[in-house]
């Protein structure tokens, strides 16, 4: 591990946002204003929160998610906490389906003039029904979860990326896992997805960065941690313990990090060959 990045706050309580700007400083919360994020995930957890925080921002936003009820239910969200939902849009859209995602960035390519972020946050965790799912899991379960965590961020993320790339800045989140580097029995089929997750993010770094050598791309992963969300119910961890992080790397100026691993709580990761992000990130 190398440096870490001092300040991070995870146990901001989204009412009073308007005090900490969850966690940036003015000049970095600005910046976000006025530009263009996807978020997928978009109706629970930490898909909710980053879309609630960037909306506070001033951020347009497209949500989405295979539950258009969840999505609004984050429109709703927005509004108990005195932010307008006007510059956010419900594209409700199972991320699997090659059609719906071709379908979504064709929407998203019309609604403003370039992608500034991208946020791949949707997941499925393994089954919990099925306690050797490497011994007796079935094929379809294998494909449902690897086509969710792992194909789809991959077609979403090169079919909105010549979008992404007109604005000569990128910003990309794949939101990860530990366990996309432990080995725990039972969950070995949402463990292979992860580890897949944390590589292609560094492997997509490094393709896209050589084919367009004048563009600002910083496409990292992110390690959310522990928190209360549809599939870890027994956390008390708030989700939005994720967002300073994440905000930090995509309000990040030109020349930061790329195909880098980070942890919520600031930690610079290393990954195989990735090796750490020796400058600090704030």
């Amino acid at each position: 591990m190398g440096i870490s990045t001092p300040g991070i706050q995870q146990k901001l309580d989204p009412v009073p946002w308007r005090q900490h700007l969850f966690g940036l400083p003015k000049e970095r919360w600005k910046s976000l204003s006025g530009r263009s994020f996807w978020v997928t995930g978009a109706g629970t957890g930490y898909g909710r929160c980053l879309t609630v925080a960037l909306a506070a921002a001033e951020a347009q936003v497209f949500l989405t998610g295979r539950r258009k009820q969840k999505l609004e239910e984050t429109l709703q969200e927005i509004e108990c906490l005195g932010i307008s939902p006007a510059a956010c849009q419900v594209i409700p859209v199972d991320i699997t389906d090659v059609e719906q995602v071709k379908r979504a960035c064709e929407v998203v390519m019309r609604s403003c003039e370039t992608l500034y972020g991208l946020v791949n946050n949707a997941a499925l965790p393994s089954r919990g029904d099925i306690s050797k799912p490497l011994l007796q899991g079935s094929l379809a379960d294998w494909e449902r979860i690897m086509r969710t965590n792992v194909t789809a961020p991959w077609l979403l993320t090169r079919g909105i990326f010549p979008h992404m790339v007109k604005g000569e800045e990128v910003r990309v989140l794949l939101i990860s896992s530990e366990a996309g580097w432990t080995f725990t029995s039972g969950f070995g089929p949402y463990n292979v997805s992860k580890a897949a997750l944390n590589s292609l993010g560094g492997s997509m770094a490094a393709e896209y960065a050589v084919n367009y050598p004048n563009a600002d791309i910083q496409i990292n992963v992110l390690v959310p941690g522990e928190a209360r969300t549809e599939m870890n119910q027994g956390s008390n961890e708030s989700p939005y313990a994720v967002v300073n992080m994440a905000l930090i790397l995509l309000s990040h100026p030109k020349g930061g990090p790329n195909g880098k691993f980070f942890h919520r709580d600031g930690r610079h990761l290393e990954f195989g060959h990735a090796n750490t992000f020796e400058r600090p990130l704030i």
